[in-house]
């Protein structure tokens, strides 16, 4: 099998560009893909890594790298119950940019995130979708509808 590394990025900027407008971001694509990249590593922190595992089978290769990248199997990930607390930690992830990236606003950060989910069921099942929702506690779940209509 030949890795097609330029695909890889003709892929992962296309995507990035048609995320970007997804969003509202019009062409901020570095913005779009520091939130993609906050949103994909907070979301591996909190589920198990079974999930993980079955979460990144069905990714496109240009986000596999995205959600594997910096990845230690042996840190335990946080304790996340409530969802102030999984945006502070996508924030955390997003660093230095984070109050631009989301603007003060927890209400933009949320609705980012439940973008992102929707927008990722372009290449994930929506079985897989449920799956990961079924292991969030209770206030997280909303961040991925149960039912997804375009």
């Amino acid at each position: 099998m030949a890795l097609q590394f330029n695909q890889y990025a003709n892929e992962g900027t296309a995507f990035l560009r048609e995320y970007s407008q997804e969003m509202e971001l019009s062409t901020d694509m570095d913005r779009a893909g520091r939130i993609l990249t906050a949103t994909l590593h907070a979301l591996r922190d909190i589920i198990p890594v079974e999930e993980s595992l079955q979460f990144i089978a069905q990714l496109p290769m240009f986000l596999k790298g995205v959600y594997v990248n910096g990845w230690s199997l042996r840190k335990k990930g946080p304790k996340i119950k409530h969802l102030p607390a999984f945006i502070d930690l996508v924030r955390e992830y997003d660093g230095s940019m984070a109050a631009y990236d989301f603007d003060y606003s927890n209400e933009m950060a949320e609705a980012y995130i439940s973008t992102t989910f929707i927008y990722l069921s372009k290449y994930v099942s929506m079985g897989e979708l449920l799956d990961i929702r079924d292991t969030l506690p209770k206030e997280l779940k909303p961040l991925i509808p149960s039912k997804l209509i375009f």
